[in-house]
């Protein structure tokens, strides 16, 4: 087996058995179950909000995942001095960097696979006890696979968020890089506004700087395809493909940038 698998393996052995992650496993799938409860309160909209709760919820609870754990991915290991341990073994930086980030995104894949899982219990649930006038008014099937591509995009999402946190660890605490992450995640969903700037500002260097901070920033709002899924509105495979073509790429380009930081680091 090569350094990478056996680096993601390890990461993924380490974050299974971490008590924070099931914590935050078992209230995302309680949100999601009691998501039942508030849908109740609203006759003939429990399912449109069961689906709306439940891809929020996954969301949520997986960008908590994505983040601490990828923050500690590298500054943990400094932290505990067990980096050299890893140096001194037959594996080279880049096993190492891109081994803990798949393991992370393995994690994410299975934490994501079991919140989906409750959802579509739930919803069956649903299916199963409601009026069947109820069922026909929906604007999309209670079990509708389209909820599949809402949380392949979540996926993908968190993936350039897990990209993200470990590209600072690389080079900073994990306080810091917590709090870097959040801010560029806060930062993607909004900063498709900077393209058109221009139409809220007058001064050119506003214009340039918000312009160059568009091209710099994760555009993350293209990954939220939430509410079109829950109100059944088509999204097209084309979409889908173009989306996540872009998340890979930006993915690539972070996990250069670490690599290259990481390998450059002296730990002496």
């Amino acid at each position: 087996m090569s350094g990478t698998a056996l680096m993601a393996a390890n990461v993924f052995r380490e974050s299974v058995r971490d008590k924070v992650l099931y914590n935050l496993v078992f209230f995302a799938v309680l949100l999601i179950v009691a998501s039942y409860l508030i849908g109740q309160l609203t006759a003939g909209q429990d399912i449109k909000i069961i689906k709306d709760l439940g891809l929020a919820a996954t969301s949520i609870f997986g960008l908590f995942i994505a983040v601490f754990i990828g923050i500690g991915l590298v500054s943990k290991e400094v932290e505990r001095r067990s980096i050299y341990a890893l140096l001194a073994k037959p594996i080279e930086r880049h096993q190492i960097v891109i081994g803990k980030y798949v393991g992370v995104v393995l994690t994410l894949a299975v934490n994501l696979s079991v919140m989906a899982a409750a959802l579509y219990l739930v919803l069956a649930y649903m299916r199963w006890v409601s009026p069947e006038n109820v069922v026909r008014a929906l604007e999309a099937p209670a079990l509708d696979p389209a909820m599949l591509k809402a949380v392949g995009l979540i996926f993908v999402e968190l993936a350039i968020i897990t990209a993200i946190a470990l590209f600072f660890s690389t080079f900073s605490t994990p306080i810091l890089s917590a709090t870097f992450t959040f801010g560029l995640f806060v930062a993607g969903q909004f900063s498709g506004d900077l393209r058109n700037f221009d139409q809220v500002v007058a001064s050119p260097v506003a214009v340039y700087v918000a312009r160059g901070l568009y091209w710099v920033l994760p555009n993350l709002a293209p990954f939220d395809i939430k509410a079109q899924v829950v109100h059944g509105q088509p999204v097209s495979a084309g979409y889908l493909a173009l989306t996540t073509a872009y998340g890979v790429a930006y993915i690539a380009v972070l996990l250069t940038a670490a690599v290259l930081i990481f390998s450059r680091r002296d730990f002496k």
